[in-house]
Formats: C-alpha cells, structure tokens, sequence
C-alpha cells in the first residue's frame, strides 16, 4: 500500500520544514527549501563544468572525467552543505533550521554535479562528452524554469542569465582542456 499524495506531501514537508510545517507559508517554504536547493542545484552544476570537461578534454578518457566528476560533485556538496548550515541560525532572518538548509543546499549541489558526470560512465569518450554537454543543456533550462517559477524572474532574462554563466564556465572548461 503506497503513499497516497497529500500523505507523501506532507512527510516531504515534515522532512524538509520541521513539525510545525502546518504554519509555514509559501514565502517560508521559499526562503526555507527553494531557495537553498536552487543555491545547490546552480552551484553544483555549473561548478563542476570546467573541472570535469577539462578533465574530460585533456585526457579524452571518460573514466578520468568520471573520476574528477565525482569528486568535483562530492566535494562541492559537502562544502556547500556546510556553508550554508554555518551561514546562520536561521532565527533572525526566518530561513530556517541551519541543518535542514545545509542538507538540502549539500544534496542539490552533489546533485547538480552528479547528473554530467554519469554520462562518462560510458566508455567511448566522445559520445560520453556529447551526452553529457546535453545534460548541461537540460539543467540549464530547469534552473531558468525555477527561478521563473519561484522567483518570478522573466522567463527569457533567467533563461539568457543561467545559460551565459553555465556557457561561460563550460568554455573555460573545455578551453582549459584543450591548451
């Protein structure tokens, strides 16, 4: 018998805001859960770019990339997680429980950073970079569809915003690879 939506809801809701989660409104849940996992999913995966293609590009070999990726991923979340969790206490500024950010921020960026790094799990490099490049392109777009959708920013201003940071450090990353 599985969960039922509003009963799958509200443990997600419990997970993330705490028990009082009833009184938290969509501003909170903005502050508290939106905004660090966004924070995440921005930094994990336009961080790890140019240290995975550069990995990727200057050896031509998908095992190294997935190498470095998963480090540059795993790194990049803990230290993420931590940055956000010590920040603040989340008292004065209503954001929430410094744990409970830093986990979702933590989690967000490794995600970030995992989903390029998976396509060189396959062996022939160049397929692996022109999957991978793709999946750059797709997270791309789901970060400009959030920050439209939450944080009302102009869909083609969030659209040119993340796809020139994220194209920005791709470049220097495959640039850097190549020299």
């Amino acid at each position: 018998m599985g969960l039922s939506i509003s009963s799958w809801s509200h443990h997600v809701a419990r997970l993330f805001l705490g028990p009082d989660h009833r009184e938290v409104d969509a501003q909170a849940m903005t502050l508290r859960v939106i905004q660090p996992a966004l924070a995440g999913l921005m930094d994990g995966s336009v961080s790890t770019l140019a240290p995975i293609f550069a990995a990727a590009v200057a050896t031509q070999q998908s095992h190294t990339a997935l190498i470095v990726g998963l480090a540059a991923a795993t790194g990049a979340g803990i230290s993420m997680g931590f940055a956000e969790a010590l920040s603040d206490d989340g008292e004065v500024t209503g954001r929430g429980h410094p744990v409970r950010r830093g986990a979702i921020t933590g989690l967000a960026t490794f995600l970030g950073g995992i989903l390029h790094t998976l396509p060189f799990m396959l062996p022939t490099y160049r397929v692996a970079l022109l999957v991978a490049i793709g999946v750059v392109c797709v997270e791309l777009v789901i970060i400009a569809m959030i920050r439209h959708r939450f944080f009302q920013i102009p869909r083609s201003r969030s659209a040119m915003q993340v796809m020139l940071g994220g194209g920005l450090v791709l470049l220097a990353g495959i640039l850097l690879g190549g020299s």
